[in-house]
């Protein structure tokens, strides 16, 4: 397996780590940003604490970054309840799943994430729990098994992920609410800068704020991650005071551009233009010419590269566009 050089497809890079846990939102007035699906959550919360009734399942989808993880855990903290995440790959056995679901207590909530990749036999226990809360196990094997019902207390279960066309009609039809996050504008974006700067206790003037939010490609994970990179940058290089000099200088330091685009999407580009004269290419192909992993490319880097109009997806494979020449000064 080759060795990623994008941050954000390093297997070492944990969304959980303590810096980036502290800068969450516990509650959802302090949640910036996707303000039609918080208007819609508040009255979804508002009418289950008023019926004393758990919330409805949840599906979040939308590309990495966008705060799957913390809607989940701020769902629950408007619910009182406590919050269990697992990713989907970690559940091999029925018998992993119906160890949590049994030991959920009444209110609790189940975040699984990139639950597209739930196994078949897994995904299809969930049926029953999710809708008549309760588990068939099966005892025993040929003509002397036995079907056990256990029965399990009201949960809500928040599913998560960046592949929405993945999940089976069976299991996306027993949500009850489906919310797709989308990219942050700069403006939300800034907010968020100025809140985790303040949490941070790091000085930051209006400057520094714009060219960091500018270069986050619309994800709060990215955002963080600068931010703490402009920390650093401004502490050893300078007073401890991140201002708009120190800001540029470490963004061209780590190699992101005014669009936000770093050099494996460069690299991206360059390669689609040059070896394969600007597309259509498969992915298969753009990933075997990069060294990159094909899922990581889909999810990480191309959405964004399409979110600027430097990239076309379709049935033919991926073709540069007429801003993608422009970009790399090639018309």
């Amino acid at each position: 397996m080759t060795t990623s050089r994008h941050p954000d497809l390093d297997p070492s890079h944990s969304e959980t780590d303590a810096v980036e846990f502290s800068l969450r939102p516990q509650k959802l007035n302090e949640y910036i940003g996707q303000t039609k699906t918080k208007a819609k959550i508040d009255i979804a919360l508002d009418a289950a604490r008023k019926r004393s009734e758990v919330l409805e399942h949840v599906l979040l989808f939308g590309p990495p970054g966008l705060g799957k993880t913390t809607l989940a855990n701020v769902l629950a903290n408007e619910m009182g309840a406590h919050c269990r995440v697992i990713q989907a790959p970690a559940l091999e056995k029925k018998g992993d799943l119906a160890a949590i679901l049994t030991n959920l207590e009444e209110g609790d909530f189940l975040f699984i994430d990139e639950i597209h990749r739930l196994a078949p036999p897994i995904e299809e226990m969930l049926y029953s729990a999710m809708e008549d809360r309760h588990l068939n196990i099966l005892i025993g094997q040929g003509p002397s098994a036995q079907t056990l019902q256990v029965d399990l207390k009201p949960f809500t279960l928040v599913g998560a992920t960046t592949r929405a066309g993945l999940i089976s009609k069976p299991l996306r039809d027993r949500f009850g609410m489906t919310f797709r996050l989308d990219f942050y504008s700069v403006e939300d974006l800034s907010h968020i800068l100025i809140r985790n700067a303040q949490l941070l206790k790091l000085p930051m003037d209006a400057a520094a704020c714009s060219a960091i939010a500018k270069r986050s490609r619309g994800t709060p994970r990215i955002c963080n991650r600068l931010l703490r990179r402009c920390r650093d940058f401004a502490q050893v290089k300078g007073s401890g005071n991140l201002t708009s000099s120190l800001a540029e200088d470490c963004l061209s330091l780590h190699e992101v551009d005014e669009r936000g685009l770093d050099a494996l999407d460069r690299l991206y580009l360059e390669t689609l233009v040059s070896k394969f004269n600007g597309g259509p290419v498969g992915l298969k192909t753009l990933s075997s010419a990069l060294g990159e992993d094909e899922g990581a490319l889909e999810d990480l880097v191309e959405p964004y590269l399409m979110q600027v109009g430097l990239l076309d997806r379709t049935q033919q494979g991926r073709k540069a566009t007429e801003e993608t020449y422009r970009f790399l000064g090639l018309r």
